[in-house]
């Protein structure tokens, strides 16, 4: 069986049906089997992504944008166009 890769987004709205189906009274097993998870997936996703909302999740993904940038922009400069201050 081949391995489902989710989105935040869709890991957002699978944690949201997870604690919903808790709240209203079934056991961790059974909410993560309903929606074809594992127990240990659901902890992980909900240690990385727990508390966050759609507005937090999507300020993330705009600083991983700016910091991939930053670090393409850092990547191309050579040690030639450094300034001689000891820094290489």
């Amino acid at each position: 069986m081949a391995r489902e890769r989710h989105s935040d987004e869709d890991i957002l709205k699978l944690l949201r049906e997870i604690e919903l189906k808790l709240a209203s009274g079934h056991d961790v097993a059974s909410a993560c089997r309903n929606i074809r998870i594992s127990d240990a997936t659901y902890y992980n996703w909900r240690k990385r992504f727990g508390g966050m909302g759609r507005a937090h999740l999507s300020e993330l993904n705009s600083l991983k944008k700016e910091n991939a940038r930053l670090k393409k922009i850092v990547a191309e400069l050579t040690p030639a166009r450094l300034p001689k201050a000891g820094i290489c």
